[in-house]
């Protein structure tokens, strides 16, 4: 029950600005899709009109044997099917977010892609924030952090950063959040922090979110919202014309059911992989053993 009271009291503290945490509120059902798994290593003939291809994962800052399977994937992944951007979802560095530990939780598994010039972007999460509230993480040159929430762009898809934790400037920064979703005329707008909006996880959905920041996401054709903290993969189907993708599990899992609204789930680890095109995004999810167990497509819908 003491996870219980730190969640209330994270609403508590939270309530004046309509942002809070709501843990344990997994909904399951019984109508699980099943996946024909394929291998994701088959390289594919060049596609002339692929815009973008990155990947991302969360939750991988342990250093265990675990962490470096999924690495290995990512690296396999990347030599038939190459990708220069990692969307790194926060819970950077286990337990406590300490940079003397960024050697063996990221410079040394991620060594491969890293000599690759394959550019990390990551955000903060709740155990970064640990540690000089996250600061040392946010001046680190290669998580490529322009402040704590930021924005970046490649080709005709933005990405929009966000510190998603709970004693984060959340007023300032939805105002910021508006402002440039409102402003971007990029035909495919990411966002993405560490915590999820919708999650049949460990910690379930977060009501605040739903409310606060989902509308934001619906107001401005935001396609997909990627997040870590649940240590599972889940993809939403398309709520209000945004999909909903958790790749937590880059070195741990933990037991995920499933929603009304959900797409597919697994406790697998894993990370995801998409393909950006003019008219639509392709996401893989790839596992350890290199193989494919979900894709989905997400379509363009010209406003």
């Amino acid at each position: 029950m003491k996870l219980k009271r730190r969640q209330f009291l994270f609403l508590s503290s939270l309530s004046t600005i309509g942002v809070g945490f709501l843990g344990y509120a997994a909904r399951r059902s019984n109508n699980a899709s099943i996946a024909t798994p394929s291998i994701a290593t088959a390289a594919t003939p060049t596609k002339k009109d692929l815009l973008l291809r990155f990947v991302s994962v969360s939750d991988t800052g342990t250093g265990e044997k675990t962490q470096y399977a999924v690495a290995k994937a990512m690296n396999v992944y990347h030599s038939q099917n190459p990708y220069d951007l990692v969307i790194l979802a926060g819970d950077n560095i286990y337990t406590n977010g300490e940079m003397e530990k960024i050697g063996e939780v990221f410079e040394r598994p991620y060594a491969p892609l890293l000599s690759q010039n394959v550019k990390f972007q990551a955000c903060l999460g709740n155990h970064d924030i640990r540690n000089a509230n996250g600061d040392l993480q946010v001046k680190y040159p290669r998580f490529n952090m322009n402040g704590r929430h930021y924005t970046f762009r490649h080709n005709q898809i933005q990405f929009f950063a966000l510190d998603t934790n709970v004693n984060a400037d959340w007023k300032n920064q939805l105002v910021w959040l508006e402002q440039e979703l409102s402003h971007s005329d990029a035909p495919w707008k990411v966002v993405f922090g560490h915590h999820p909006v919708y999650s049949s996880g460990m910690y379930g959905s977060n009501p605040a979110f739903i409310k606060t920041l989902s509308p934001l996401l619906a107001k401005h054709n935001v396609q997909l919202y990627i997040n870590g903290h649940e240590h599972n993969y889940e993809r939403t189907r398309s709520i209000n014309g945004t999909t909903y993708l958790i790749s937590g599990a880059g070195a741990d899992t933990r037991p995920v059911g499933r929603s009304d609204w959900t797409e597919y789930s697994a406790s697998k680890l894993s990370f995801a992989a998409y393909e950006v095109y003019s008219d639509k995004i392709e996401i893989s999810a790839i596992g350890t053993d290199n193989q494919v167990f979900d894709r989905g497509v997400i379509s363009l819908k010209l406003a």
